[in-house]
């Protein structure tokens, strides 16, 4: 067994480990997120608070596991969302040619135009900023599914371009196979390594597309935690140096991310 692949190994079961635990968060800890312990503001880390509190009293530990949930759920459904926009986009580009590619790719290519975090911000700070928690979280996967699609098109484009030129398609024309017929049996089963690709890639981006929104007050909203809105402690320095604590979330944050990094396809598991 290579090194690359044991590292990766390593990683899926530390992704998996951390995932289960987020989802298993109302067992691994007895507090909720919300919860305020007035008392204990700002509290260093003890055998009740393992992390310590924030500003509010609420238990660190259970805002960290609780926002890992919202985290690890929400980027991987705005990649999904993303990687189908892309998919069928691309894949109608590639197949159709013509005017719907040059339609599409110009369109992919005005919306790459733009920073994506910028045009994120601005769409974002439209809304309302006292948006209920489940509201802020549906609106953050919604603006980021269907917005991080462009650089994904692209990649399916093009292997959808080679497609049409293949052998075996011109064998199905041949044969009578209708359009439909041959993209849902003949093209998109040969763009899943592709699709898989770009959707693994998609979610470390959204991941940290999502903490940066947060961060700045734009993606989750309190009092629900996600990784964005949990690194905003690290803005009170005093808090900070009396307490270690509030950097795991931005532990967690870089763990994951390299972790995904990691599992990331090559080229020789997508041959």
């Amino acid at each position: 067994m290579t090194v690359r692949k044991s590292l990766r190994i390593f990683a899926a079961f530390l992704l998996c480990g951390i995932f289960l635990l987020a989802i298993a968060a109302e067992l691994v800890t007895p507090y909720s997120y919300a919860r305020q312990f007035r008392e204990l503001p700002n509290a260093a880390p003890s055998e009740l608070h393992p992390l310590g509190t924030d500003g509010l009293g609420r238990d660190l530990f259970s805002r960290l596991l609780y926002g890992t949930r919202v985290s690890l759920l929400l980027a991987p459904a705005a990649a999904l969302l993303s990687t189908l926009i892309a998919g069928a986009l691309g894949g109608a580009a590639g197949f159709l040619g013509g005017w719907w590619e040059r339609a599409i790719l110009a369109i992919a290519d005005l919306s790459m135009a733009s920073p994506l975090l910028f045009v994120l911000i601005a769409l974002r700070a439209m809304l309302p900023l006292n948006l209920a928690p489940l509201i802020s979280v549906i609106a953050t996967f919604l603006i980021l599914g269907l917005l991080g699609w462009p650089s994904s098109l692209r990649v399916i484009w093009a292997a959808t371009r080679n497609i049409r030129n293949s052998d075996f398609l011109l064998l199905a024309r041949s044969t009578g196979c209708g359009p439909m017929r041959m993209i849902f049996h003949q093209i998109f089963p040969n763009l899943r390594p592709a699709l898989f690709a770009q959707f693994w890639v998609s979610i470390p981006l959204f991941i940290l597309t999502e903490a940066t929104l947060s961060m700045l007050g734009l993606g989750v909203t309190e009092p629900m935690p996600s990784w964005g809105n949990l690194l905003r402690g690290l803005e009170d320095f005093s808090a900070v140096t009396s307490n270690p604590g509030r950097f795991a979330p931005l532990a967690m944050l870089a763990l994951v991310v390299i972790c995904f990094q990691i599992i990331l396809p090559s080229q020789e598991d997508l041959a």
